[in-house]
């Protein structure tokens, strides 16, 4: 005869997995709600609502809202980062793999829309997140090194400073995010498409060598 009051105990490995999930689904909450309300005017409340969990529960995986904004940005920036690594790791050549670090930082908008709101204005200006600066520098340096090895190959201007260009790139599109953000920019997919052939044409044309006519 088997006993139905026998309640199955999920593996050690079963409660990781749920635990994982949990906290997921916390910091997904946590990224609407700080993309609709800004992270200042948002209580910790809010994002359990959102996540429909409770409140004492959260604390359980974050101890403040500020720590939730700091796990949001080290998470999706490390992603960013290993996406980055993959391109510049491929074989294609230097000015193929520019236009595909571009194409990642640019489509993340129509792909996250609120992770890009939260990343551009909650992020870049909260103080308490300048631990992550060198986070934020290894993006830059991808990009640098991208320019050297375009320098190597001789497709890039060997007398331009590639760290400062890294910059250009990098604010360059940064300021189209913003401007998605902020409403100012049209954000269709027909503009996405256009914003990145005008950041290739406008910006990383300038790093391309010419071969002057004799």
């Amino acid at each position: 005869m088997t006993d139905r009051s026998i309640v199955h105990e999920p593996a050690p490995g079963e409660r990781a997995a749920g635990a994982e999930e949990k906290r997921q689904l916390i910091l997904a909450a946590a990224v609407r709600v700080f993309a609709r309300r800004g992270f200042h005017t948002s209580r910790v409340g809010d994002i359990a609502e959102e996540a429909g969990v409770a409140h004492g529960l959260l604390y359980h995986y974050f101890s403040s809202k500020d720590e939730v904004l700091e796990t949001v940005f080290r998470e999706n920036w490390r992603q960013l980062l290993e996406r980055f690594a993959a391109v510049e790791e491929s074989a294609e050549p230097a000015d193929l793999k520019l236009l595909g670090l571009v194409k990642i930082l640019l489509r993340t908008w129509r792909n996250d829309p609120d992770l890009v709101t939260v990343m551009v204005r909650e992020v870049g200006r909260s103080p308490h997140l300048a631990s992550q600066v060198d986070d934020i520098g290894r993006g830059f340096e991808v990009i640098q090194r991208v320019i050297e090895q375009g320098q190597a190959e001789g497709v890039f201007r060997a007398e331009l400073d590639a760290r400062l260009a890294s910059w250009i790139v990098y604010g360059s599109l940064e300021e189209i995010l913003t401007g998605w953000v902020m409403g100012r920019l049209p954000d269709g997919d027909e503009e996405v498409a256009r914003a990145e052939r005008t950041i290739v044409d406008v910006v990383c044309g300038g790093l391309v060598r010419t071969t002057l006519a004799a």
